[in-house]
């Protein structure tokens, strides 16, 4: 195979995630030129700090799409176990580590509610989480008393604003980062290779070997120097190294293990998973839990990016996650997804806000354009399908 056929394949083989991120590329390019500032140091930094929260609901929520399902209440979960961990470190003084376990347990009975409701009584995910988004948020309310609670303070507070700098000294940037980002690079590159081994094992078509070093050195480069911008600012933010965590464990989760493969299962056809012997009642609870425990993760990131808890916190969260599911390449449907697509379609997401707040576009207007990505998406993920189905 030539370099030139290596492309088209790579292009054509997935068409969602590749159109995916050659549009990605095509808005941050757009948006560079557009306002010199935008890929700062400090405006890169502040894209992770200020959208983290709504990749962490994206992994969980790829899971739940994936699966057939839907929640609309991850908004309130992370509303409510904020306002949890405000109430515990706030109000009563206790130790912030407290507060993030009140808030995981909070958010571990919220999944364990919805799943039930989902996988043993039967009524739709849409409904209950629906319900749930109602019933959340009115807790919300109650434990707050309708009033904002701050500030947290301390270790709390550094969970979504501090950084980690100066571990290994350098002189105008931060060593530590570059060795962490060098380290993510290799790691990358060695899975890289061994997926690749695998597919000649199994005689499957894998791109040209000059095609595929070259596809390695750019990702490095784009990596490296991301990881430098950030160096130079403030070093490495520890939020970034959460998300790393979770985008990494759930990538192997929804890839490598059994249940992945059943979520999958599941969402590709319930009624063949069932007669596969797959436990499709225990899948939709534990994604449903699992979803409960992300959106607390992401109400303490949150809250501890605010400094605070208010009751009208994370309103439309649940959208912004949706919408970055399906635009990294979730299927309306069911059975397609992936946790790399979701961060792709969240920082679109990221980057079409920070954007358009830079070039002063007004708030209605970044609604309108995020909407009409949105349905573009779809309507881009329907023309794969019936286009499959004519080369059939």
């Amino acid at each position: 195979m030539n370099a030139i056929d290596s492309v088209r394949d790579i292009l054509t083989r997935n068409m969602r995630q590749s159109g995916i991120v050659i549009a990605f590329l095509a808005i941050v390019v757009l948006f560079a030129a557009l306002n010199p500032n935008f890929l700062s140091p400090t405006n890169l930094t502040n894209i992770v700090l200020q959208y983290s929260y709504i990749l962490i609901l994206a992994i969980g929520m790829v899971m739940i799409i994936v699966a057939g399902q839907i929640d609309l209440s991850v908004g309130s979960v992370v509303a409510l176990t904020g306002a949890v961990s405000a109430v515990v470190v706030v109000r009563e003084g206790m130790p912030w580590y407290l507060g993030v376990l009140a808030a995981l347990v909070v958010g571990l009975l919220v999944g364990i509610w919805q799943g039930f409701w989902v996988a043993y009584v039967g009524i739709p995910g849409f409904i209950v989480t629906l319900a749930g988004m109602l019933l959340f948020r009115g807790l919300t309310f109650l434990v707050l008393d309708n009033k904002s609670l701050s500030p947290f303070g301390g270790t709390y507070y550094d969970i979504a604003n501090g950084f980690l700098n100066g571990l290994l000294g350098g002189y105008g940037f931060d060593v530590f980062t570059l060795v962490i980002f060098a380290i993510a690079v290799i790691g990358y590159a060695v899975s890289q290779w061994r997926t690749r081994q695998g597919k000649i094992a199994y005689q499957q078509t894998v791109e040209s070997m000059p095609l595929f070093v070259v596809k390695l050195v750019v990702i490095a480069a784009v990596v490296m120097w991301f990881g430098y911008q950030l160096s130079i600012s403030r070093g490495l933010p520890i939020v970034l190294i959460i998300l790393a965590v979770l985008i990494i464990a759930y990538t192997l989760i929804t890839q490598k293990s059994v249940f992945g493969r059943h979520v999958y299962a599941v969402g590709g056809n319930r009624h063949a998973a069932e007669l596969s012997g797959v436990k499709v009642r225990k899948v939709n609870f534990w994604i449903f839990v699992n979803m409960g425990v992300l959106a607390s993760v992401a109400g303490i990131v949150y809250s501890s990016r605010m400094n605070g808890a208010q009751p009208g916190a994370g309103n439309m969260f649940e959208l912004d996650a949706i919408a970055a599911c399906f635009i990294g390449g979730a299927s309306t449907t069911g059975g397609v997804g992936r946790v790399g697509g979701a961060m792709i379609g969240g920082l679109i997401m990221a980057v079409m806000s920070n954007g358009m707040q830079l070039m002063g576009v007004p708030q209605s207007m970044q609604q309108v354009v995020k909407g009409l990505v949105l349905l573009l998406a779809v309507a881009f993920d329907i023309y794969n399908k019936r286009r499959a189905s004519v080369l059939r």
